[in-house]
């Protein structure tokens, strides 16, 4: 079902400027840089403890005791908590959530005790005093091909199917003229938020009250009634304002359940911020890929087969497959096609959502092979592309609501200066420097689900809004306000903004993109309806003011008969030291079509923000585990690079002017995560361009750059 057209927007007799697309300032951005925007460790409630949680030192295992005797006699040590004494918790949805419970230790890093303190030094110094003893299992942390576990799941990542495939594609690759058989691999990835994961939690005659770094505070709260056996509206889960996420933040993470087991016990509110060093194993991580595609091809480029298979790890409690091999099925004409997932539970912490999770290092493995394959073919690589441009979606033969990849390409192409490249690889050189340009396509899912808003009308002629929405560092409060201004027909400073709090109107999560799509219609919808509502008062408001709800599962719940889905292209120029192995990005380009931009400051700076992320998946970011101990061994951000001011080049980011009628009432799409989709491979790309040999393993450390030309690699 297609949402309803778009109105024609109505104005009020002061006849406003449009707000939306506009480059509005962040509203909030006064009160972050002045430091008064509160997060949640800053809350400081009356007779506050401190928490420090406790890592388990082992890959798989028992505990098999908690010696705190010496540890409660420290100076401000309070209580320690371990599954000894902890609360008893109804088995939650998720496993990751359920802990202090038993002995049992699935993985390195897992939470076998809390100490809590009256400051967070005596907090720290008591949980590194905490000897726990172990009972040790073998264990196995390395994902490898050929591995007898591997099993094919009953579903991938959001519920996409595991397999797909049309046609014969065996006999078409067989019997394809030009062909490319190749693997590719992506490590271990780490979301790293600037805000750790921090809860206060109290519990206030009867109800229990969380501050929490959250990218959801509706599920926090269900997952803490569910686990302390309470009804949800004696819960209030707050999240006003949250230092990013990436996805690490957007299902309950152990943090307020640990904060909360405290407080109770205690009988007093505790602070608990997660380590830094102790995020990898604990709020999920992207797991590593190994990928292989074949494409075959005709003469001319076009594709008659295409494969996409990959294999991923899992945790032993709990499964989460990288849905990798999905993009393939949306890109390119293949009437021969097959996409499969299989996953390896391993022991190791628990994988979970990162930003674009499947596309980013699905399209990395995709994009690279299409490479390959206009070299192979002769081709240029933004033309084929162009020539592999299908008229529905390939795997399920919806017509597309918009696809302009093709624009976005070409358009790109021609601001990068993309035709005056030498084709040749490694012939361009500054010195010990190798330069090279290289492009790759992108395209992510328009996800909206169902949402519930208020809007009030107050008789001093202003309005409020409410809804339940999280700001994760995007903008929302912004945009959100934008959307309800424009319907509303009344300046942006006539409008208030509240979210970020469980008893506001139900809303979903800050994830996939889906935001703006799901918050907005709903504040939309309440708005006009508030409107008609007004047109019955003559201009005037009631003095208790004028209220109207809209719930949007009945439009947003439901399906659509078109493949809806934001596309782009990236273009990327690199020099490579030859001395060094250092590789340095230049330039970076990103250009999209992603519906209407709803502000043009805020989409930008996503845009960007994004492509900083690809370019650390591409060169400096990634992660291994040590098969002795099974622990993640760059568990900080001395040893996880993520890039910093100097490794970030001229990043430009724009958009088409792209109507979609098919999408919800603002006609957006989520710009969120395709930033991060296509730049890995433009950059992995150019790196080949510039140096004749082809890298496939990331990120592209200085390593392998000079072990691949010393002739080492392929």
């Amino acid at each position: 079902m297609s949402p309803p057209p778009r109105p024609p927007r109505s104005r009020s007799r002061e006849h406003p400027r449009p707000v939306l697309g506009t480059d509005v300032p962040r509203a909030e951005g006064r009160a972050k840089v002045t430091g008064t925007a509160r997060y949640a460790a800053e809350h400081l409630p009356p007779r506050l403890a401190h928490a420090w949680p406790v890592p388990a030192t082992v890959a798989s295992g028992r505990v098999t005791a908690v010696h705190d005797t010496e540890v409660l006699r420290l100076p401000g040590v309070v209580a320690v908590l371990s599954h000894e004494n902890a609360r008893r918790l109804a088995t939650p949805d998720d496993p990751t959530l359920h802990v202090l419970q038993d002995p049992r230790v699935p993985h390195f890093g897992w939470y076998v005790a809390v100490v809590v303190a009256e400051t967070l030094e005596a907090a720290r110094a008591g949980a590194l005093a905490l000897r726990v003893t172990y009972e040790t299992d073998p264990h196995d942390v390395e994902l490898r091909p050929g591995h007898t576990g591997i099993y094919r799941p009953h579903d991938a990542n959001g519920g996409n199917p595991t397999d797909r495939e049309r046609g014969d594609f065996a006999d078409a690759f067989a019997t394809a003229p030009v062909r490319v058989d190749r693997t590719y691999r992506i490590a271990p990835l780490h979301n790293h938020p600037m805000e750790p994961h921090a809860s206060v939690a109290s519990w206030e005659a009867g109800r229990l009250v969380v501050h929490d770094s959250s990218q959801g505070t509706n599920a926090v709260r269900t997952a803490l009634a569910t686990l302390f056996g309470m009804p949800e509206e004696d819960i209030t889960v707050h999240s006003p304002h949250v230092g990013g996420g990436f996805g690490s933040k957007g299902t309950p993470r152990p943090q307020p359940v640990l904060a909360a087991l405290a407080a109770l016990h205690v009988g007093r509110p505790v602070k608990l911020a997660l380590p830094r060093r102790q995020l990898p194993a604990v709020v999920g991580h992207r797991a590593p890929t190994l990928h292989r595609v074949r494409l075959g091809a005709a003469e001319d480029g076009t594709l008659s087969a295409l494969a996409h298979e990959i294999i991923t790890h899992t945790s032993r409690i709990k499964e989460f497959v990288e849905q990798a091999a999905v993009p393939a099925r949306v890109m390119y004409t293949s009437p021969h096609s097959r996409t499969t997932h299989r996953v390896l539970p391993l022991d190791v912490p628990s994988p979970s959502w990162m930003r674009a999770p499947g596309e980013a290092p699905g399209m990395f493995a995709l994009e690279s092979a299409m490479d390959e394959l206009a070299e192979a073919a002769g081709i240029d690589p933004v033309e084929l592309r162009v020539r592999n441009e299908p008229d529905a979606e390939p795997d399920s033969g919806r017509p597309f609501s918009s696809r302009h990849l093709v624009e976005c390409l070409r358009e790109g192409a021609e601001r990068f200066g993309w035709h005056t490249r030498d084709p040749r690889p490694g012939v361009r050189r500054e010195g010990r420097l190798l330069l090279g340009t290289g492009v790759a396509a992108a395209t992510y899912p328009v996800l909206v689900s169902p949402s519930t808003a208020e809007a009030t009308a107050r008789p001093d002629g202003t309005y409020a809004v409410r809804i339940n929405a999280t700001d994760i560092g995007t903008g929302a409060r912004t945009v959100l306000a934008q959307i309800a201004a424009d319907a509303l027909g009344v300046p942006l400073d006539r409008v208030a903004l509240a979210l970020g709090d469980s008893d506001l109107p139900r809303a979903p999560l800050a994830g996939g993109s889906s935001g703006t799509a799901s918050w907005g219609w709903a504040v939309h919808q309440a708005c006009t309806e508030l409107l008609e509502a007004l047109g019955g008062f003559d201009g005037s408001v009631p003095a208790e003011g004028l209220t109207a709800a809209a719930d949007t599962t009945d439009l947003a719940g439901a399906g659509s008969p078109y493949a809806r889905h934001a596309f782009g292209a990236h273009f990327a120029e690199v020099q490579v030291d030859t001395v060094t192995g250092e590789v340095r990005a230049r330039r970076l380009l990103g250009h999209y079509a992603a519906g209407r931009i709803l502000n043009s400051r805020t989409a930008r700076s996503q845009f960007r923000g994004a492509m900083v992320m690809g370019l650390g998946m591409a060169l400096t970011e990634g992660s291994s585990l040590d098969p002795a101990s099974g622990a993640f061994v760059e568990a900080d951000l001395a040893a996880y690079h993520v890039p910093a001011c100097a490794d970030t080049p001229d990043i430009a980011a724009d958009w088409l002017d792209e109507e979609d009628p098919h999408l919800n009432p603002m006609g957006s799409k989520g710009i969120g995560e395709i930033g991060i989709v296509g730049t890995a491979a433009a950059l992995a790309n150019a790196v080949h361009h510039a140096t004749g040999v082809r890298f496939r393993d990331l990120p592209l450390t200085p390593d392998k750059i000079l072990a691949g030309l010393a002739g080492e690699g392929d």
